[in-house]
């Protein structure tokens, strides 16, 4: 089936046809990590939708919205190879009202981890996110492991919205150094690169280490912290997969070891997933 692009709402909807859906939602950028996911979604349904969307709503005061890459031409060519069946690539005023009001509340989950140092990121985040269902009208949507805290937040919005889609998640793909894949990572300078695999170096520690998860990781990335350049530290968690608070002292069972951190102007964030 040939690739169609639709850029608004009409040509959407003239684009669909009879079968299963299933949306991979994304900013653009595309790599190997979303082919993983398209290839996933693949196995879901009968067709894929693929969005391209730079979404204004998660970017805060000083972000890269304005430098975020995007590529286009070369997204379309991965999402032939890929057997995309619609990429839906909306402009900021097909998506958003210029009066709007209404957004979605991540709540208390959207202000810890990530979104402590992010505020209002994943009220951004979730609003595009249930727009796109609403929109695309999927069985299922695939969203990466990287980003962990997002993944768990959509999860909870369905539930709690009682959103009628299933929510799939693909798996961290990293470069062969062990860099998790990011469309950010074309950012980094070949000395940049250096500091930032003590990220995934990091996370390997302390997943070899579950009982002292987050000791062990702390211990790599100080020693980060010192090179040239430096790594700086946003934060180290040792988290609930449910609700993103650090798990309690003598806590057993699964948690999300996750990291984000500075490296030169770049910001960076991966995960593991442990049993303590």
């Amino acid at each position: 089936m040939d690739l169609t692009v639709a850029g608004n709402r009409a040509e959407l909807a003239g684009a669909r046809r009879p079968g299963s859906y299933a949306l991979v939602p994304t900013m653009g950028a595309l790599h190997d990590g979303h082919r993983s996911l398209i290839r996933l979604a693949h196995e879901q349904a009968d067709h894929v939708i693929v969005s391209i969307f730079v979404n204004p709503l998660q970017f805060g005061p000083g972000e890269d919205f304005g430098r975020y890459p995007r590529t286009f031409e070369h997204d379309l060519e991965v999402c032939g190879e890929e057997g995309v069946s619609v990429v839906f690539a909306p402009a900021v005023e097909d998506m958003y009202l210029p009066d709007r009001q209404v957004s979605v509340s991540a709540g208390a989950m959207g202000t810890v981890a990530e979104g402590a140092f992010r505020p209002g990121h994943f009220d951004g985040v979730l609003t595009v996110v249930l727009k796109l269902f609403n929109l695309t009208r999927p069985d299922v949507a695939v969203f990466g492991q990287k980003d962990a805290q997002q993944l768990a937040l959509i999860r909870r919005m369905v539930a709690d919205l009682d959103v009628p889609v299933t929510i799939v998640a693909g798996q961290t793909v990293r470069e062969p150094d062990g860099l998790a894949l990011s469309s950010r990572n074309r950012y980094l300078s070949p000395d940049d690169r250096a500091t930032a695999l003590y990220l995934s170096k990091a996370l390997r520690a302390g997943a070899a280490s579950p009982h002292r998860a987050k000791e062990a990781a702390k211990a790599v990335l100080e020693e980060a912290a010192r090179l040239k350049p430096p790594l700086l530290l946003d934060y180290l968690t040792l988290a609930d997969p449910a609700t993103f608070d650090e798990v309690p002292a003598g806590h057993r069972g699964e948690a999300i070891l996750a990291v984000a951190a500075k490296v030169g102007t770049t910001r960076l964030i991966d995960n593991v997933v442990l049993t303590v």
